[in-house]
């Protein structure tokens, strides 16, 4: 599949803090009642002031240095603007020219060796909340919402396009939740911990992005359908469409959503209510000396001080 370019964001919950990311409301909202771990922040009430959580920042910025990231030394909030349901506020905070992090890699196993999986950037920001459809995406007369996820912590790791198969695509997200899982500051058991947002294209045609599929298994399927699709579609001589997609797990197909945004539609623009935030070098080396030793590194340690096989 030397022809298919794969590229990757991931959205993780740092769901191993105790509150979310600017605001005081708990974190453990899963097995609670729709709409009662809320309050004007995460609702968006007017006047409500966010504060960072340190806590998530630290956690943060481990993560990045697990990844082999660049810490910058200032990152800023930015308001990515956009109307949608979850979004009580009309825009997301988020983190646009000044992210958290820059660059950085995972190393996954293939069949032909090991390949390293570039990233492009690491970035904060607050998860929205959760529509819940009553029935399939595509069937539903309505659906709900509850706001208990609204300002959680979320990072998103983003790769550069460097995947060549659905395979590669699973491979980096099993390691990737190892490591996270490692760090511990992540739950990956947890409904929602970790959400995908996969790009895809076969060289030349144009680029789809398929939104929001919540298990690595779905991303392998999504993947392997709309890889096909695409290559029906130039068999057929039609244009592949720069478009945003849904994958609907029940049926195993991507259905249409809307043109592709690109990025000046969200508006970015600094969060006037969040000061930059400057990363003391002193600090991020103090985290980084409270790294545990890591899947990757522990693997070869163990294959030579045991003379184990990779098996």
């Amino acid at each position: 599949m030397s022809d298919v370019i794969i590229g990757l964001e991931v959205h993780v919950q740092l769901n191993k803090l105790k509150t979310k990311l600017f605001c005081s409301c708990p974190l453990n909202y899963h097995d609670s009642e729709p709409n009662t771990h809320v309050c004007p922040v995460c609702l968006g009430l007017p006047g409500a002031m966010p504060v960072v959580n340190k806590e998530a920042v630290k956690a943060a910025i481990k993560v990045a240095l697990a990844l082999n990231a660049e810490v910058q030394p200032v990152t800023i909030f930015d308001r990515k603007n956009y109307f949608y349901p979850d979004l009580p506020k009309g825009f997301q905070i988020s983190q646009y020219d000044k992210p958290l992090a820059l660059g950085g890699y995972v190393t996954i196993e293939t069949e032909e060796g090991e390949k390293k999986i570039t990233l492009k950037r690491i970035h904060m920001e607050e998860d929205p909340g959760k529509l819940v459809y009553k029935g399939s995406i595509t069937t539903a007369k309505y659906c709900l919402i509850d706001y208990n996820r609204s300002g959680a912590p979320l990072l998103e790791i983003v790769t550069e396009p460097v995947m060549n198969s659905p395979k590669e695509a699973r491979l980096f997200l099993n390691k990737l939740r190892m490591i996270l899982e490692y760090l511990d500051v992540f739950d990956g058991n947890l409904e929602g911990a970790m959400r995908v947002d996969a790009n895809v294209s076969i060289r030349g045609g144009g680029r789809v992005e398929i939104k929001n599929i919540s298990s690595f298994k779905g991303v392998e399927r999504a993947l392997t359908y709309e890889i096909a699709r695409q290559r029906n579609l130039i068999r057929m001589g039609r244009k592949v469409e720069r478009e945003t997609r849904h994958y609907d797990e029940v049926n195993n197909i991507t259905v249409s959503l809307r043109s592709k945004e690109e990025e000046q539609d969200y508006r970015y623009f600094p969060e006037p209510d969040l000061p930059p935030l400057e990363v003391a070098p002193a600090w991020v080396e103090a985290l980084r000396a409270e790294l545990p030793e890591l899947p990757h590194a522990r693997y070869h340690r163990f294959q030579e001080a045991y003379g184990l096989n990779a098996y």
